[in-house]
């Protein structure tokens, strides 16, 4: 069998991979207006709550036909070093999106029951985003020997990039949400917010980059 990278993909993939690229990037939209100040002012604490839930949700299904359905694989004894960083960044980015699913129902729900408490609604979580990072990290590695990939745009260092200065930004929101215990006030909220920001519009542009209509073609049957 050749499993040498390839620029088509099958017409099944390519649905699953359009979706993967859909995922990530509505999810991002989510988070961006969920972290602008005069859309929770607009909307409230509680469509704020879902907003961020929404897009931890898409975010864990686009992570899933990442890990599961567009290529990658568990690592075995003959998979290159390139398919093994690819297939544990999918994985702990998984891991990052539950953690994240988990934080933004935890603060719906909190606004569900106090919708007007002061400090109310859903801030970068520290472990989902150094599961980002740790992510990020292990793409680049990837991109580096995407000649190795099962397929040769799989990873490429533009979108492994961004994808790594999103999850720092995101890092920064979660610095900039910790809740000083003498204080109880945020590190930063602007920090907060503009991390999540400026972290959704990266991922957001990494989506555009990977979508397949720019990464793979549909194999002739």
């Amino acid at each position: 069998m050749d499993d040498r990278p390839r620029d088509e993909v099958s017409p099944r993939r390519y649905i699953r991979l359009r979706a993967e690229a859909w995922g990530f990037g509505l999810g991002s939209l989510c988070f961006i207006a969920g972290a602008l100040p005069w859309y929770a002012e607009a909307v409230g604490a509680v469509a704020t709550g879902v907003t961020f839930f929404t897009g931890s949700l898409l975010f864990t299904a686009a992570g899933l036909i990442q890990l599961l359905l567009s290529g990658r694989r568990p690592p075995h004894r003959g998979a290159s070093t390139a398919d093994r960083y690819d297939w544990w960044s999918a994985a702990v980015q998984s891991v990052g999106t539950v953690l994240f699913n988990v934080s933004t129902f935890a603060a719906l729900l909190a606004a569900i029951a106090a919708p007007d408490a002061v400090g109310i609604g859903w801030r970068s979580n520290a472990w989902g985003s150094l599961a980002f990072l740790v992510s990020g990290g292990l793409a680049l590695a990837a991109s580096r020997r995407r000649h190795e990939l099962w397929h040769v745009r799989a990873r490429t260092p533009q979108a492994a990039w961004l994808n790594m200065v999103g999850s720092v930004a995101f890092g920064v929101s979660a610095i900039g949400a910790y809740v000083v215990p003498d204080t109880t006030t945020f590190v930063s909220l602007f920090w907060a917010n503009l991390g999540t920001v400026l972290g959704g519009l990266c991922f957001l542009a990494a989506a555009v980059l990977v979508r397949p209509g720019a990464t793979a073609a549909v194999a002739r049957a």
